[in-house]
């Protein structure tokens, strides 16, 4: 088939940032959601597959942390890195999970795991380093690195080994400007899970390591590895969005060395203050939910992941490998179009499901569109339905 072309490409700005922020991109996935929204008020009925929101409610214990910290008056600021109780709290997870050592100090907690992120680029590149992503990449990467004045460089990844980030593939990039890579396990886009050789080789490069941690809990193949478990030279973002149903509580934090956090502790004095005091006692209540009720949440992932995989085997767009964590997988539709916006945009029109367009997530996702199954089974499965009929339209 010929490839689709929508006809005003979303995401256009209106005005061209100035500097440095011209290269920085809208996040197609919010396009989409908003797109799909203004849909929704016009009556349609939309099945979302483009965001990670994970259905259901917050936990009722994590709320009721919420509402007796109100009730009991935390609503002034709080310690520019946080609540000392959090923080403490942050040391006995990493402690009990990793069987890793970290101090207070070295814990900085920010409304979500964006601004920790920020945060932590902010404090370990200058204007000219280079910064070591993968690509496919979580789209708002290289946008954070823009925004500092270092450079992304990617190591492309490919569907066949997984969409796996390999210690050799970033030796190659490395030059007298590289300042850090950055890692993502569980990944989002690609749902790929690195093991602990392939973690260890990374950190053997003697490269700063940022690490994206928020999908850690949410994977099929075992235990979780935190970075720290192999060098010091890293800083950890992590967040409780994702695990445990919080995405608009907004709270996250960054992990890192001693020097790098007191740099980051006065950049969040002077942009952010504090992440918000009620909303850091609902997170001490996260991160004492039981290991069985977190075990059965992320039974029904995986019961959606096979079942997702199947169907995108029936359509013959599924991934080469089967991912291995978070919520998401890539469906490789290069045979119906090369322009992933414009056919993720047609499907929602047509099909009424939104879809995440792959070059989203850098030219190495182009041809495929993700798809997050953090939906409930039914929606799934309508959805479902209706790609199978959008795509045999095109067979």
């Amino acid at each position: 088939m010929a490839a689709v072309e929508h006809k005003s490409k979303p995401g256009a700005s209106p005005y061209k940032l100035p500097g440095r922020l011209a290269n920085i991109s809208p996040f197609l996935a919010m396009e989409v959601l908003e797109k799909a929204k203004q849909m929704e008020q016009a009556g349609e009925n939309v099945i979302h597959f483009e965001v990670g929101e994970p259905a259901g409610e917050t936990p009722a214990s994590i709320r009721e942390a919420a509402l007796q910290a109100l009730h009991s008056g935390d609503t002034c600021y709080t310690h520019s890195l946080g609540r000392l109780d959090l923080r403490e709290e942050i040391v006995r997870y990493y402690r009990r999970l990793y069987g890793v050592e970290i101090a207070p100090e070295q814990v900085v907690v920010t409304s979500g795991s964006s601004p920790a992120m920020l945060l932590a680029f902010a404090a370990l590149l200058d204007n000219g380093d280079e910064v070591i992503l993968p690509d496919p990449y979580y789209a708002c990467y290289p946008n954070f690195a823009h925004f500092v004045g270092a450079k992304p460089v990617f190591a492309r990844l490919t569907e066949a080994e997984g969409f796996k980030l390999r210690a050799e593939k970033v030796k190659k990039l490395v030059n007298s400007h590289t300042r850090a890579v950055m890692i993502n396990s569980p990944s989002n886009p690609t749902g790929a899970v690195l093991s602990e050789t392939e973690l260890a080789d990374i950190a053997s490069l003697g490269l700063y390591v940022i690490s994206d941690e928020v999908y850690h809990g949410i994977n099929y193949t075992g235990r979780d590895h935190t970075i720290l478990e192999y060098t010091d030279r890293a800083v950890v973002i992590n967040g409780f969005s994702k695990r445990h149903i919080m995405t608009g509580w907004r709270l996250g934090y960054a992990i890192a060395p001693p020097e790098l956090a007191r740099v980051m502790q006065t950049l969040q004095q002077n942009l952010f203050i504090c992440a918000c005091n009620f909303t850091q006692a609902a997170g001490m209540a996260a991160l004492q939910e039981d290991a069985e009720t977190l075990k059965a949440r992320f039974a029904s992932y995986n019961e959606r992941r096979l079942y997702l995989y199947r169907a995108l085997q029936q359509m013959g767009i599924a991934p080469e490998v089967p991912p291995e964590g978070a919520f998401y997988m890539l469906a490789n539709v290069k045979k119906y179009a090369p322009d992933s916006l414009s056919l993720a945009f047609r499907i929602l029109e047509e099909a009424k499901v939104a879809v995440t367009p792959g070059i989203d997530f850098g030219p190495g996702a182009e041809g495929y569109i993700r798809i997050s199954y953090a939906c409930t089974m039914a929606e799934l499965q309508e959805g479902l339905l209706r790609l199978q009929k959008f795509f045999q339209a095109y067979s």
